[in-house]
């Protein structure tokens, strides 16, 4: 019995010396490797030794993909074979050996040991940028550059052009955030996140714009016309384009020059003031006659433009009148109309009209050719004033009615006279006016008004004639 008790001893002392001595190896074993459930960086390191651990590193640096996120679902990727990616040894390996206790490794075949440490690598920034040319978001054929939001005119209106996005990368920007996202081992770069993109300076939705479309549009709403018969000048919403101006603030206002000269054009090709005339005589043929007279239409160019300025402002629709310095009977090219008197010289003759129809045809008696009285003649003049029962103030000389057209010459009735017509006027006509019988004086003075035309011509070959030599006073043929 003795003895086998000792044997028994001697067999669990052995066991135990056995056991020590596999732990004890164990022990030294993981002195230099990693325990079992090992996970460094998400690598698997059980039971590899420090250089082995470097050497896998350096295989998951190798095997490192960053893929690119860009605009419009685009991905790009660069490896860490591309890069050149390198682990550089800081030793950190190292530090987690030395911090494990070999000892404590039966804990370890059941408990997880996860690791953590920064990985330091190291590659060339050169190579980073090569790379980067070489990419299609780099590319100036696939490139697009933002664009802002602008007002466009669509033909109708003016509208806002949304803006471009585009895919224009920062590229410095861009570059160093490739380079950060190696650095910290970031799997994934999205472009947009990031705000690498350039973006558009001027948004759709940008208040100033808005204000601006809203003011043009404000501006050329108006639609005005001016109806001269037979021709139309309009001020719509083509015109008005064109006046359209920024001031120093960015808002839109009219160019009230260019209003002007808009103006100025149309009264350049409306006024008749003073201009020629074509006029068909009551004897049959259609004569020219000359400029120089003071009867047509003039705009007062000033006040027309403050008018339209504020009818464009107010967004008027429909027709305007001109505002008028001299007025005319008829607003078309020819501004005669259908109420004026005529004088034929070299007739001795004077008509009078009233809205197309003939009132009165006499003879008269004109300015004397004989002493340098001829009475003006080639021309349009309007009747500047009207009075009855009038005496001139310079002569002795009495009438009924007074129609002056050209300063002093003017017609009216001449009781002294008994005789009209003939070749009265080349010795003993008038001082320049047209002396006409009582009945016909009075008709005429009760037809017309101040502003009516009287057109006065020589005869239908020569409408100008003998112009006087002497300075016309109010008459004083009744000495004749």
């Amino acid at each position: 019995m003795k003895k086998r008790k000792k044997i028994a001893a001697f067999a669990a002392g052995a066991a135990v010396l056995a056991a020590a001595g596999v732990y004890l190896g164990v022990s030294y074993y993981y002195s230099s490797h990693f325990f079992p459930k090992t996970v460094l960086n998400g690598l698997n390191c059980a039971g590899l030794s420090v250089e082995q651990v470097k050497d896998k590193i350096q295989s998951q640096i190798l095997g490192y993909t960053l893929t690119l996120e860009e605009r419009g679902g685009q991905t790009e990727q660069l490896t860490g074979d591309q890069l050149g990616l390198k682990y550089v040894d800081d030793k950190k390996v190292e530090a987690l050996m030395e911090e494990q206790n070999p000892f404590a490794w039966p804990l370890y075949m059941v408990k997880q040991n996860n690791k953590e440490v920064a990985a330091n690598i190291s590659y060339s920034a050169e190579t980073v940028t090569q790379l980067l040319d070489t990419l299609q978001c780099f590319s100036p054929e696939l490139v697009t550059a933002p664009e802002d939001a602008k007002i466009t005119d669509n033909g109708t209106a003016f509208e806002i052009t949304p803006e471009v996005e585009g895919n224009t990368l920062k590229r410095e920007e861009t570059e160093s955030a490739v380079k950060e996202a190696i650095d910290t081992g970031k799997t994934t770069l999205n472009f947009e996140e990031a705000g690498l993109y350039e973006a558009p300076a001027v948004r759709a939705d940008d208040e100033t714009l808005n204000n601006q479309v809203n003011q043009m549009n404000t501006l050329t709403a108006a639609n005005i016309t001016y109806d001269f018969v037979d021709q139309q000048f309009v001020v719509n919403r083509d015109v008005l384009k064109d006046w359209l101006v920024q001031d120093g603030e960015g808002n839109y206002t009219l160019d009230e020059t260019k209003a002007a000269a808009w103006v100025r054009h149309m009264a350049y090709e409306t006024d008749t003031f003073g201009l020629a005339h074509t006029f068909k005589t009551s004897l049959g043929p259609t004569i020219e006659l000359k400029g120089g007279g003071d009867y047509g239409w003039v705009i007062n160019k000033d006040k027309t433009t403050a008018a339209l300025l504020e009818a464009v402002r107010a967004g008027t629709q429909g027709a305007m009148e001109p505002v008028y310095l001299y007025s005319a009977n008829d607003r078309s090219k020819n501004d005669i109309g259908g109420t004026y008197v005529e004088i034929c010289i070299s007739q001795q003759k004077m008509w009078c009209y009233k809205d197309g129809q003939l009132v009165v045809e006499t003879p008269v008696v004109t300015g004397s050719h004989a002493t340098g009285y001829d009475t003006p003649a080639g021309s349009v003049w309007a009747i500047d004033g009207k009075k009855s029962d009038y005496d001139f103030t310079l002569y002795t000389a009495h009438v009924m009615f007074w129609l002056p057209f050209n300063d002093q010459v003017g017609i009216h009735d001449s009781d002294w006279r008994s005789e009209y017509g003939g070749n009265i006027y080349l010795t003993n006509g008038s001082h320049g006016c047209i002396n006409t019988p009582y009945d016909a004086a009075e008709k005429i003075f009760n037809t017309v008004g101040i502003g009516d035309p009287v057109i006065v011509y020589y005869s239908l070959d020569d409408v100008v004639g003998p112009q006087p030599t002497q300075k016309n006073t109010q008459d004083t043929s009744i000495a004749n």
